[in-house]
């Protein structure tokens, strides 16, 4: 959904655009002054933002600014009926994307809010896109971390865009043309995490028949991205605690320390908080990662934003010289649907409807399959075997089985749904011999 906040003390003039831009399809809020237009702005942040200059009490300028440091990548259009070229040379240093001077055909001003808009959310990231508030939030957040070196610790649900927000910082900071570094700290057995963080030399271990360099050497003067940190086997913390804390650390088999000039961002999907808890993640480890906290919030609290991102997957995955839609049938499935799998779920349904899909239309009835949209909800009754005779033992396994594959293996969301801890859950899936962790969708 295209949105814009119209600030402009003239009456007339604020009617008749909102009036032109609500028969273009854009939402549209109003103020008459620039104070009422920050509060408006603090509270939906729309992505555009078009002022009037010159208006009683404080101008469009300050406006403009005060948006802009809420959330730095709003697009301003700014409004005039006094122009100077000094004013507009300030302007446009100040972060407006465009100086038009009245009276101004709405047809020029609508063709230069499109193409600003779309610079604007492509310049951050396509697959980023969305305006819910929680989202923008988030992004500001982002930007706010990208401007220092601090270490940031990003943490939300499976599928939500952590690697891409991390991506996001890296790109917009001081180190953006040096190396990022990913790892997957859930990807590696401890007897080999260690090895690939900090590397080792010739003969370290059985099998190191050549040195390599570890992750933190790589991303020297760049970015390491320590992707689910919350895996990290406890024995291994307290070195990797020695590496962030110094900036220095052994290669295994070595006792030659290394320095590094490196920013390190962390993701993970469960709370650390909780499992330190726990006492399932060092304190220490966990206030060392979290010098600047930012937390992603699900597609579920960001309805708002699904038509953008489907039609963007759409776009994405259409194969050339086809062209294909969403129908307005499948559009409102789509969004009364939870998505506990987040963004990467709603990706991959995009993605199997394009393929499977018959037409050019992508339609509600492409999606009756049991692998499209399956309700989140708990089932019922005949799902969970309630029958005379069966134990309560066989009626627990199944329950937590049936939520955890109805979270797409959230053991948080599970828990959560459950109204249990999430160490329960665990040990109801170690105790029952439940599928492991990976047999679920996860980051």
């Amino acid at each position: 959904m295209k949105k814009v906040l119209v600030v402009d003390d003239d009456p007339g003039l604020r009617a008749a655009l909102e009036a032109r831009f609500l028969r273009r399809g854009w939402q549209v809020e109003t103020a008459s002054c620039a104070a009422e237009g920050l509060e408006k702005f603090r509270r939906t942040m729309p992505p555009l933002l078009l002022t009037d200059v010159r208006m009683s009490g404080e101008d469009g300028l300050w406006l403009m600014r005060s948006a802009r440091s809420l959330v730095p990548n709003t697009a301003v259009i700014l409004l005039t009926a006094f122009a100077s070229i000094p004013e507009a040379v300030s302007a446009m240093k100040d972060g407006a994307c465009d100086y038009l001077v009245k009276p101004v055909a709405f047809e020029q001003l609508e063709q230069a809010a499109e193409r600003i808009l779309l610079r604007v959310q492509t310049s951050i990231a396509p697959d980023l896109c969305g305006h819910a508030p929680a989202w923008l939030r988030s992004l500001q957040r982002a930007q706010q971390a990208a401007a220092s070196d601090a270490d940031v610790l990003i943490e939300g649900e499976s599928g939500t865009g952590k690697e891409l927000v991390a991506r996001l910082i890296h790109r917009q900071s001081t180190r953006r043309n040096r190396a990022f570094v990913a790892v997957n700290c859930a990807a590696f057995p401890e007897s080999l995490l260690e090895s690939e963080l900090f590397g080792h030399v010739k003969g370290a271990f059985t099998g190191a028949d050549i040195a390599k360099p570890g992750k933190f050497e790589l991303a020297h003067g760049g970015t390491l991205l320590l992707d689910e940190v919350g895996e990290m086997p406890l024995l291994l913390q307290p070195k990797l605690l020695r590496a962030l804390q110094e900036r220095e650390f052994d290669r295994l088999g070595d006792t030659r320390p290394i320095r590094v000039d490196l920013r390190v961002i962390a993701t993970t999907n469960r709370s650390l908080a909780q499992m330190v808890s726990e006492g399932q993640f060092r304190a220490d480890l966990f206030y060392r990662l979290n010098v600047i906290p930012l937390s992603l919030p699900p597609l579920r609290e960001r309805a708002g934003d699904i038509k953008e991102l489907a039609d963007y997957f759409v776009h994405l995955y259409t194969p050339a010289g086809k062209s294909m839609h969403l129908s307005p049938a499948l559009l409102a499935r789509m969004e009364s649907y939870r998505w506990p799998g987040n963004v990467r779920e709603l990706a991959n349904c995009i993605r199997r409807l394009i393929a499977l899909a018959p037409g050019p239309e992508l339609a509600d009835t492409d999606m009756n399959g049991p692998d499209f949209l399956v309700d989140d909800r708990l089932p019922d009754s005949s799902t969970c075997c309630i029958q005379p005779g069966v134990s309560l033992g066989d009626m627990e396994r199944k329950l937590v089985e049936v939520t955890l594959q109805a979270t797409g293996g959230n053991r948080s969301r599970a828990a959560e749904m459950l109204g249990v801890s999430l160490r329960t859950i665990r040990n109801k899936v170690r105790s029952y011999g439940l599928p492991d962790w990976s047999s679920y969708v996860h980051d």
